[in-house]
């Protein structure tokens, strides 16, 4: 019954539900669940707590009979004094005309409108007769378009409740709702819409965050399981003896996140069940020396390895860093664009003849000419910029190797949990010991001459700087430097002898790869760029990270730029040259001076930001709740995951017969249909 159609509620034509479905309300049950996008709660105070230009109510008696006067086609204004407080107030209505028979000298009313504390006037909005009453001091705000308004949703919702409320079906379990004292579905879709009192509402919102999240959980980890049974038999046996030599001969201890991940990454390569795991760490806490050692016991269990990075500079550090760490233990080949020819073609057939151990390279790795002899583990730095089509890539030429995603980008507990439900995460949260913090500066643009001369002074002793900026080119809506701007007038300032170089998105790849390599060589000293230098190289020598016009990057970029420098053993610096208006950014600036800790930070960006802006714009995988805040929800959020995990652990939606409601709806939408990737 629930899924008729809304023609079927009374009160609802034709035309009414054409227009409902532009509010994508077109079944009964679409009806019901469209809850209010907020709540006005009405609360009377005394006038002298009232505050100029804001939302008031206020209660009074009617002094004398309202007078109506008519300006333009179909325009009156209304006016007439209350008594509140032994004070007359003017109260003014506008488009009311009707009010004027209703309204009488004597009446009590309750008027809700903006205040005018030096007139003593109230612009009404909404009003009632007589006092207000209890039921009535939440006011459910709907989001409503085009001929929809709010008065005739709220009379349909309180109809389709009337006659169909009692069929709404609980899909919770009875112990779950007495578990966390939540109301029922039906009596909690009533108190959406309708609430008695601010404690009932509470409870209501409750129920359905909770809902909200054991759906979406309970759909990740079906995903998830179906996910790994379909890559049964992949276990990989690798030689515990060598690698632990492997391990003893780094210069380093591990840290104990770094172990703590490295065992968490091993015991999923040694398990029947294909490996997807997220690896976060900040940057320099040494997420490659983890990935090297996976990579190697990959190889001990006589399989290959291969690491993807975004760019090809990138791709190039990472080669070094990995022959220099393998020796001759194993042989690393390096395959990027770049490598054409003779050498290219020899790679590909010895990577096809098991000759190859581990393979570094660009997106080119997955090129359909690319065949590994056999594939046990693939890595991928920066896992954001690796998208699900270069996974099915994999995938499509036979392989299922267990894939282990890094990333720099420290991604708050309750995001991780939400955008990267179906991996596994590790996260190695602390740095390696004796690692000197960089020391971090706001100051205004009117100081910049005196960044200039630090940085001359730093150079002078063979150190080098970046110097970020938003923009490539000057706009006229935004008053902000702009790269190509401050480049110009850095080649005037500094001396000859420093060199500066531009590095910006709208450089061809080779291009951006040529400055880079030029600054890793000190060929340049400082590098005017804009935020393309983000993911960049490791140059130990760069120890000053100048970002202009600070403001307007969020903390986790901030934080990400300021990774760049503090590579080396000399002592670092990130000057941040801002002057926020709001208060937010003003926020931002403290947080950054404050802190280098980037899983803070972006706990701190998530609050500050908002998920949606947290990944960019382009991140869509979050997820939109009708009811649920990821932010400030986390702790149902968490509760949701377990309970989740429980449920999928123990087959409850199969065994259960309290669990039937549940998933005959996670049927209906189609959750055990989804095509794996």
């Amino acid at each position: 019954m629930l899924q008729d159609s809304i023609i079927n509620v009374k009160g609802i034509g034709e035309k009414f539900a054409d227009d409902l479905q532009s509010l994508n309300i077109s079944t009964i049950e679409d009806l019901l669940f469209y809850f209010p996008s907020r709540y006005d709660v009405v609360e009377i105070l005394p006038l002298s707590e009232l505050i100029h230009e804001d939302k008031v109510t206020i209660e009074g008696r009617v002094l004398n009979t309202p007078s109506l006067s008519f300006f333009g086609r179909k325009k009156s204004r209304l006016t007439f004094n209350v008594e509140v407080e032994n004070v007359a107030i003017k109260a003014v209505m506008f488009n009311r005309a009707f009010a004027k028979k209703q309204l009488n000298m004597g009446d009590t009313v309750t008027l809700t409108g903006k205040w005018d504390a030096h007139r003593l006037q109230i612009t009404v909005s909404n009003y009632q007769k007589g006092s207000l009453e209890r039921s009535s001091d939440i006011q459910p705000i709907y989001s409503v378009r085009g001929d929809v308004t709010s008065y005739r949703l709220k009379k349909a919702i309180q109809q389709a409740i009337h006659d169909y409320g009692n069929e709404i079906e609980e899909i919770l379990p009875r112990d779950l709702l007495a578990s966390y004292k939540i109301p029922s579905r039906n009596k909690a879709v009533k108190t959406m819409h309708f609430p008695k009192s601010r404690q009932a509402l509470k409870h209501a919102r409750r129920r359905f965050t909770y809902e909200e999240f054991l759906l979406f959980q309970l759909k990740i980890q079906i995903l998830r399981k179906r996910r790994r049974e379909a890559t049964a038999g992949n276990e990989q046996v690798y030689d515990d003896i060598k690698l632990n030599q492997f391990i003893d001969q780094f210069p380093f201890k591990l840290t104990n996140a770094q172990s703590k991940s490295l065992n968490q990454i091993l015991s999923d390569m040694k398990s029947p069940y294909r490996m997807n795991r997220l690896l976060q760490g900040d940057v320099g806490s040494g997420k490659t020396a983890v990935a090297a050692i996976a990579l190697y016991a990959s190889i001990t269990a006589k399989k290959q390895g291969a690491l993807m990075v975004p760019t090809e500079i990138l791709a190039e550090q990472h080669f070094q860093s990995l022959q220099d760490m393998f020796g001759d233990l194993v042989r690393v080949e390096l395959l990027t664009g770049s490598v054409k020819g003779k050498k290219r073609r020899e790679i590909l057939q010895d990577l096809a003849d098991d000759r190859v151990n581990i393979l570094v390279g660009t997106h080119a790795l997955i090129q359909d000419d690319v065949i590994f002899k056999d594939l046990g583990l693939v890595v991928v730095d920066e896992q954001h910029r690796f998208g699900v089509e270069q996974r099915r890539a994999l995938s499509n030429k036979g392989l299922y190797p267990d894939v282990l995603f890094m990333t720099a980008t420290p991604i708050p507990r309750t995001l991780a949990i939400t955008a990267f439900g179906d991996m596994d995460v590790s996260v190695i949260d602390e740095m390696p010991a004796g690692r000197k913090e960089i020391e971090t500066y706001w100051t205004k643009a009117n100081t910049f001459d005196r960044v200039l001369r630090f940085i001359e002074k730093h150079i002078a002793d063979g150190e080098q700087a970046y110097i970020i900026c938003p923009l490539i080119e000057e706009s006229d809506k935004l008053d902000i430097q702009d790269a190509v701007d401050l480049y110009n007038q850095l080649i005037e300032y500094y001396p000859p002898a420093i060199r500066v170089g531009l590095m910006h998105g709208r450089l061809h790849a080779s291009e951006k790869d040529e400055v880079m390599k030029q600054f890793a060589a000190n060929e340049v000293q400082v590098l005017v760029s804009t935020t393309v230098v983000e993911v960049g190289v490791n140059v130990p020598n760069a120890t000053i990270m100048v970002i202009y016009d600070a403001e307007r990057f969020g903390l986790s970029q901030l934080h990400q730029l300021r990774g760049r420098v503090g590579r080396g053993d000399k002592q670092s610096y990130c000057i941040l040259i801002a002057d926020p208006k709001s208060e937010t950014g003003k926020e931002r600036m403290r947080i950054m001076t404050e802190t280098n800790n980037g899983f803070e930070l972006s706990e701190q960006d998530l609050k500050l930001r908002g998920p949606g802006d947290f990944f960019g714009t382009k991140q869509s995988g979050l997820p939109e709740f009708k009811v649920a805040d990821m932010i400030h929800d986390y702790r149902a959020l968490e509760t949701a995951r377990d309970d989740a995990s429980e449920i999928i652990e123990f087959n409850l939606l199969e065994t259960d017969s309290t669990y039937r409601n549940l998933r005959n709806l996670l049927e209906k939408e189609g959750v055990f249909d989804t095509v794996l990737d």
